[in-house]
């Protein structure tokens, strides 16, 4: 993730497809993809965004480059909904924006087979290591650019998150439903992945993936926030590795 901060200068569109209504904004680094926090579930979303996309490039999967993106108020916007601007209102600050895809299209369900089974195999076990909800046939998040696989939409990772009281001892242990997962078929090659990835993931990469989240949504105690995000991920690597 680029550490350089970009201004939304003009909100182009909103993307219908998904529920967080994302948008496309023009910036003086060119058009980026834009997850805003004032959407339903808030800024946790875009820490799972974050996270997981950092790892998921530690594991030498395509993900769309990352930065974080400042929307002033009442931003300039092509959308004239009421909608749309009461959301864009509520996401005044930072938000996070994605590089935008050019020739990227979504991966059909014929598709889906003719995946490399390493590259299969790499994403599944990275679903099942944070909990990816949202990889499904019907949802697969997944995109073909130039020939390679691109992995995109995490916001549904992390369920943990969203409940930090109620997580115990035994929430990282909970296991991973790779049945429904577009990859099921990539299961049986799990205990090589697991054994071939497992030393990569420490815990100061662990650390490093979480780094990039700005502090303001990360809660009153970031440090300590960021810390127990690190350690649920190493328990949970160190419960999937028995």
């Amino acid at each position: 993730m680029t550490g350089t901060l970009v201004t939304a200068q003009r909100v182009l569109r909103r993307d219908r497809r998904g529920s967080s209504s994302p948008v496309v904004v023009e910036t003086e680094a060119g058009p980026r993809f834009v997850k805003l926090h004032g959407a339903s579930q808030g800024v946790l979303p875009l820490v799972a965004e974050i996270i997981v996309a950092q790892l998921a490039e530690a594991i030498g999967l395509r993900v769309p480059s990352r930065q974080l993106v400042l929307l002033p108020a009442a931003a300039p916007c092509d959308d004239v909904s009421d909608e749309l601007r009461d959301l864009l209102d509520a996401s005044v600050g930072l938000n996070l924006g994605f590089a935008v895809l050019d020739g990227a299209r979504d991966l059909t369900a014929a598709e889906f087979p003719q995946v490399d089974l390493e590259t299969a195999a790499r994403v599944l076990w990275l679903d099942a290591l944070v909990q990816n909800l949202d990889r499904t046939p019907r949802n697969a998040n997944l995109m073909m650019r130039r020939g390679t696989v691109w992995c995109i939409d995490h916001g549904a990772c992390l369920p943990f998150q969203h409940d930090w009281a109620g997580v115990t001892e035994t929430h990282p242990q909970r296991a991973y439903d790779t049945a429904s997962h577009v990859f099921a078929w990539a299961a049986p090659v799990l205990p090589d992945i697991q054994a071939a990835l497992a030393p990569h993931v420490t815990r100061s990469l662990l650390h490093a993936a979480v780094a990039p989240v700005p502090d303001a949504w990360l809660g009153a105690d970031p440090v300590r926030r960021r810390a127990a995000y690190a350690a649920f991920l190493w328990k949970r690597l160190q419960y999937r590795s028995r």
